[in-house]
């Protein structure tokens, strides 16, 4: 089997989740007159590609370092709902399972298009992807404990709706761009649909049933729409770690692999070597037609 990159490029210009500590970079030693050439890091847990723990929103929780591998490693499926669910929207368990087959005690990667505004995306948006992308309602959250999900992964910001979180406090401007757009939508205004017993429904409510998510997926994800394939979560075995930076991969057979690559040979690509998903509409429309 090989391996497809899921996750973001790291470095410094990588964002970091609103208000948390980006990461940082500096040598302490270089090769002349040190003999090699060394660096501190400084970074909080939730920038880049990075799985949230139990314990981040659920105090008696596991740490990052009790995660069993089989619990990281498993069958899973990746759907994509950017034909469905845009800017401000709600995407729903009946979105996901239109495209794809869930299974009992799957993984579930979520694509919401979103990662076209990602730092590393030549229609980088920061603002975009981390203060309008969809999320879910109670709905999909009560659905995904029914499913005994293992663990859920998003190509955006947060795993619950950006208005669902403190960000409807630290963007004005955009919270009443949502309300009136989920007033045109749905019929309600943006504190109806996320009334404040909902908040950060997606941790508040999922982690103490262990059902926890990784934000910022991206890398070749475009080469993955729609489809089962089997998905690993890496992160550090970090003990007392309430989350962890992580690289996420799926695994395919080698001729399958094979087929992907000459599929993105024919893609334009980021800078740093991934499906450019903003101009690569044509994936995205192949995948959405299955």
């Amino acid at each position: 089997m090989k391996a497809i990159d899921l996750s973001i490029p790291l470095g410094i210009g990588t964002p970091a989740w609103p208000t948390y500590e980006p990461l940082q970079v500096k040598y302490f030693k270089r090769l002349a007159p040190n003999g090699a050439n060394g660096q501190l890091v400084t970074h909080s847990n939730h920038v880049g590609t990075h799985l949230d723990g139990e314990i981040h929103f659920h105090t008696p929780g596991k740490d990052i370092a009790e995660l069993d591998l089989n619990f990281l490693m498993a069958d899973g499926v990746i759907v994509d709902l950017s034909d469905v669910a845009g800017d401000y929207d709600v995407y729903t368990s009946e979105m996901v399972e239109s495209k794809v087959d869930v299974k009992e005690g799957d993984i579930l990667i979520i694509s919401t298009g979103f990662h076209q505004y990602g730092w590393d995306q030549p229609t980088a948006d920061e603002v975009r992807y981390m203060v309008k992308h969809p999320g879910p309602d109670r709905e999909f959250a009560e659905w995904a404990k029914k499913k005994k999900l293992k663990w859920i992964g998003v190509d955006c910001g947060s795993a619950d709706h950006p208005m669902n979180t403190k960000i409807r406090d630290w963007m004005p401007r955009q919270a009443a761009e949502c309300d009136a757009h989920m007033k045109k939508k749905y019929g309600k205004g943006l504190t109806e649909v996320f009334a404040d017993e909902k908040y950060q429904l997606m941790h508040i409510e999922m982690f103490p049933y262990g059902i926890i998510h990784a934000e910022c997926v991206g890398g070749d994800i475009d080469l993955l729409l729609n489809r089962r394939v089997k998905i690993g979560c890496f992160p550090w075995r970090f003990v007392d770690g309430e989350s962890s930076i992580a690289r996420i991969v799926a695994f395919v057979e080698d001729d399958e692999f094979d087929e992907l690559m000459a599929k993105k040979a024919k893609c334009k690509l980021t800078k740093f070597g991934d499906v450019a998903r903003g101009e690569n509409q044509w994936l995205v429309d192949e995948a959405n037609k299955k």
